[in-house]
């Protein structure tokens, strides 16, 4: 529903959720319970939706959050993390219009905090333990760039917006529920083909403000949320300026999820996509076959990497699809050990590709698998058991 995301504060919360499912990383509370607080009465979702579009803005928000991440066994990694292994934590978001919201996760024990911060189109995710900034730029909307808020649609409009939307997903009606004390809706969506592992995801926004509260993700195989972020404590009240001024430290990794860009005609700068405009910037042999495990190719474009371009090859499309990344291996050997191999996570199961041995991390949520050959660091993304991202890396 493109509609919600022209509120920028509302857009931007679950933006927060997003960025962390992208790096890999709730309280595992069923929708049927109830943590006892007050509840909405019940209405129609497009009549919902409305109220929350059409409600007052708040000046601020500053919330207490739990984030839960049931993707993989964090047991078995050395140290503490709080993406992969979940932390509880603080969020701020400012109100509709300026776009930026801060959330912050508390590592246990000494470890690295991790920091979301979104400000307009462009993220920031730092990864405190592997100390790697993962940062990109949103892509525009149709509509996006004029002036002021967009009107709020009517409930006809809503009402068909979701007869639209429930071609692709399968929706639930507006679920009266409460989150962090305040009455809430929840609305559940379900990929109706091309889900991949994904079995649905939820979200529950105050009934009173339309604020998100809540956001859980759960796979095809599990009852219980594999990725959850609720709020357990929240206040609408101004923020201040300086809590949105954060920088990860210095020497941090950093991997840039932008397309990079090439120059064109008469200098102007344009997006590089395609085999051989990526392969003009890349400096080692683009590896991109027409089809890779029995998916055709999506898109080439080229992305940075720990300041070096490297390339994005997408395969087949919706969540089923793979994704590949390479990049030039580091002056220190093939190991593997560029911000996009395992070196964060010791203990990966070993595969063998081909001539050269890789590392495999199985989630609930999907795949992803590591490996180097002839100066070429590799990662095979996407929402498939683990066989499916072996054949893909084999086929390259």
């Amino acid at each position: 529903m493109n509609f919600l995301r022209r509120i920028s504060t509302r857009r931007l919360i679950a933006i927060c959720a997003l960025a962390l499912v992208l790096v890999v990383g709730g309280t595992t509370v069923a929708l049927a319970t109830s943590g006892g607080g007050p509840k909405p009465p019940a209405k129609p979702l497009a009549n919902a939706v409305h109220d929350a579009l059409e409600a007052p803005a708040v000046p601020g928000i500053s919330a207490s959050v739990h984030f839960t991440n049931n993707l993989v066994d964090a047991s078995s990694l050395e140290g503490r993390d709080p993406i992969l292994g979940g932390a509880t934590g603080r969020l701020w978001a400012s109100p509709a219009g300026e776009g930026k919201l801060r959330l912050e996760l508390q590592a246990e024990e000494g470890g690295n905090d991790s920091q979301v911060l979104v400000e307009g189109r462009h993220f920031q995710v730092y990864d405190g333990t592997s100390e790697t900034v993962y940062e990109g730029t949103l892509p525009e909307e149709k509509g996006e760039g004029g002036e002021g808020e967009a009107a709020v649609p009517s409930v006809a409009e809503i009402e068909q917006a979701i007869g639209h939307a429930e071609g692709r997903v399968e929706l639930s009606g507006a679920i009266p529920s409460d989150v962090a004390g305040k009455a809430t809706y929840t609305v559940r969506a379900a990929p109706r083909h091309d889900g991949g592992l994904l079995g649905r995801v939820e979200l529950a926004w105050d009934a009173a403000n339309g604020i998100p509260l809540r956001a859980a993700v759960y796979s095809s195989e599990s009852s219980s949320p594999v990725l959850e972020l609720d709020a357990t404590d929240v206040s609408f009240e101004a923020v201040p300026e300086s809590t949105f001024e954060i920088s990860p430290p210095a020497g941090a990794k950093v991997v840039n999820l932008s397309p990079a860009e090439l120059e064109g005609p008469e200098g102007h700068a344009t997006k590089a996509v395609g085999t051989q405009a990526v392969s003009q910037l890349v400096d080692f042999p683009l590896t991109a076959p027409p089809t890779l495990a029995g998916l055709p190719q999506s898109e080439v474009r080229a992305i940075e990497v720990d300041g070096h371009t490297a390339a994005l090859v997408t395969y087949g499309k919706g969540l089923g699809g793979i994704a590949v990344i390479e990049s030039k291996s580091s002056p220190a050997g093939e190991g593997g050990n560029g911000p996009l191999s395992g070196e964060g996570m010791p203990g990966l199961p070993k595969v063998v590709i081909g001539d050269v041995k890789g590392e495999e991390l199985d989630t609930a949520l999907g795949s992803a698998l590591w490996f180097s050959r002839a100066g070429v660091d590799y990662a095979v993304l996407g929402s498939v058991p683990p066989a499916a991202v072996e054949a893909a890396a084999r086929g390259l």
